[in-house]
Formats: C-alpha cells, structure tokens, sequence
C-alpha cells in the first residue's frame, strides 16, 4: 500500500487560478483569511510574504509559496505602501487575463495567485505541512512551471469542462508539491509523513493503515518491525509527534469516517471493520473524535453533499 496515495486518494481537491498580476514597485497587497489553501508563484522579480503573527519570508523568482492554512497575509515589494486589498480588484467575468498593478518603477514582477480548495473527507496530511510552504526552483522543477503555465492558459478563456480540467490541474500541483515537501524533510518533522522514511517506524505505520482494525499493542508492532516495546514506543512518538495509541485510533476514527460518508454498511459493521466489538463502544469514540454520532455524522456528510 502506497499509504500517501490511500490518503490523498480520498480527498476531493478543487482550486482554481484567482488572479495573474504584472506588477510595477511599489507595491503591496493584503490577502483575508480564507477556509482555504492560498498560493502564490513569482515567475519573475522578488517579493516578501508576511503572516500576522509569522516572520517575513523573501521570495524570488521562481519560488512557490502555500499559505496552508489559509491565514491572513500580505505580499509586497514595499511594507511602506499602503496594502490593497486583493478581493478588490475587478476583472472581467470568465477569464483570468492579467492584472496590472502597483508603481511605474522597476524591478517589474509578475506572480500568479491561487488556492487548493478541499472538501471532506478530510485527510491528517493536510494539516502536517508548516503555515507556509516555501519551494525554491531546483534543477528538476520544470513540473512546477508546466502546470502553472497550463492552469494559466486554460483559465484564460471560458470553455466547456474548464472547472474539471482545473480542478485536475489543481490536484496534480498539490501532490508534486506536497511531494517536493516530503522530499525536504529531516528526522522528526513532517509527523507521520516524515516518519515514513524511517526504516522502523515507516513499516509499522504502513501496518496501522493496512490493518487499523487488529488490535496492535507495543510489543506486537514493535516485534514486527524490529524493536523491542520500549525502543518501538519512544522512537514511534519523536517522530510521528504522537503515541502509536494516540494514532491507532485517529487512524480508526479516519477510516470510519471514510466509510460512513462513502458506503451503506451498517454502523455496527463500520465498528467492526476498524477494531471494535460494539457499535456502542466505537460510537463514543467516534463521537469524541468528531464531536458527532456515526448516524448523525453520515447524515450532515449526505445533505453536504446533496448541496453541492
């Protein structure tokens, strides 16, 4: 099992392109909070992103940043100039074209702006990555220009499919990116996903993913994969950031969650499939876990859906 891909495989990705700017210095502008991912790519120039409460990050040209929680922001050439609020700006309706703003001097930067909308069912993985996620250009990233310059072409001009091909487009760039993170991680970041690498713990995840339902204990996962109970416990928590118990069950609570929004079994057989013997005693760990029931849980999923 392939467990990022089981994870990102029962996520619903949307997004879109919002603006392409060409920009002139001076300049700055201020982006909300949104229930979302935002994202900005410097083709050309250089630019600062600063979060309310985070340090200042200087990008170039060619770096990709994600504000991964969506938290209020601003990017700029000057911090002096007046911020601009980016919803303000008008465009004509079903096309991207590009967007001028800012001063008359030099250095000119353009920069493309998005987000990575995400409906439920919602994976750990996207909670992982820092606030923001800094991607400097390296020898291979022609992947990430490719992609960029495509979702620009394809929201230039309204055509039929074109929310699908861009929702796809936006489900390609999140992966790569959230691979090209993978890549850069160190021991002990990343929770979970970092600790995939690990030639221990890595193996003893993929066997809560492919069976959350057996009734794993220290000694039995530790012995699995080579460690004793001690070593095994100790090694599990510096890496993934929690208890192998503390993340049975979130696995469990995930998985069940999965199956009540995606199939009709019974609760009592969803309890069964992810580790316990009662619909009662999964029910309120579930309820815990969620701050729902199973049923009521399943029937806010199904009037979402029926919504969209």
């Amino acid at each position: 099992m392939d467990v990022v891909a089981e994870v990102l495989d029962r996520v619903r990705f949307g997004g879109t392109l919002l603006f392409h700017f060409e920009l002139g210095h001076p300049w700055n502008l201020a982006l909300p909070a949104r229930p979302y991912a935002l994202f900005h790519y410097l083709s050309r120039g250089s630019a600062t992103l600063s979060l309310e409460q985070g340090r200042d990050l200087p990008m170039s040209e060619g770096d990709f940043a994600v504000v991964t929680r969506g938290d209020a922001h601003l990017i700029y050439s000057d911090r002096r100039t007046k911020p601009f609020p980016l919803m303000d700006f008008d465009r004509p309706t079903g096309r991207l074209g590009v967007v001028h703003h800012g001063g008359d001097a030099q250095p000119i930067s353009t920069m493309i702006c998005g987000n990575f909308a995400v409906s439920r069912p919602r994976g750990g993985v996207l909670e992982l990555p820092p606030p923001v996620l800094l991607l400097r250009p390296t020898a291979d990233d022609d992947w990430l220009k490719a992609i960029l310059q495509r979702m620009v072409s394809e929201s230039a001009l309204e055509r039929p499919g074109q929310g699908v091909a861009l929702s796809r487009l936006t489900e390609v760039l999140f992966v790569e990116v959230l691979r090209s993170w993978i890549k850069s991680l160190r021991p002990g970041e990343g929770g979970w996903l970092g600790a995939m690498a690990d030639p221990h713990i890595g193996p003893a995840l993929q066997l809560i993913h492919e069976q959350p339902d057996r009734r794993w204990t220290l000694h039995a996962l530790g012995r699995r994969v080579g460690l004793g109970r001690s070593a095994f416990s100790a090694r599990f928590t510096k890496l993934v950031g929690q208890s192998m118990h503390r993340y049975l069950i979130a696995r469990r609570m995930s998985e069940a969650a999965f199956l009540l929004e995606s199939s009709d079994e019974g609760i009592a057989r969803i309890a069964s499939r992810v580790g316990y013997e009662t619909a009662a005693a999964f029910s309120k760990l579930f309820h815990r876990h969620h701050g729902l029931s199973p049923g009521r849980y399943r029937a806010t999923r199904y009037a979402d859906r029926g919504r969209s």
